[in-house]
């Protein structure tokens, strides 16, 4: 990543823009990274990896959780339901 101070910016924006096109630019102030200038195109392939990544982390957490779970399966669950109907149909 190249790095640009923002007086440099102020005085030649096309060449930062130019190599913005190209890969993303890192702008310091005061010898801190102060910002990043891209291309919309590589900002979207950016937002769209992370999303990517986000509903992939998402997927493999339902995925433990499901194996984790302690729920009652639905045929256990529905003999259960029989089972306690008919206690109480016993009852009465």
């Amino acid at each position: 990543m190249q790095h640009f101070f923002v007086k440099e910016i102020q005085e030649s924006n096309s060449e930062v823009l130019d190599k913005a096109d190209i890969e993303p630019v890192l702008l310091t102030k005061e010898s801190q990274k102060s910002y990043v200038i891209m291309s919309v195109e590589n900002y979207e392939k950016l937002m769209d990896r992370l999303t990517l990544l986000e509903d992939l982390i998402l997927g493999q957490q339902a995925q433990v959780a499901l194996s984790n779970s302690q729920m009652v399966g639905t045929e256990k669950f529905m003999a259960e339901l029989k089972r306690l109907a008919a206690l109480d149909n016993d009852s009465l």
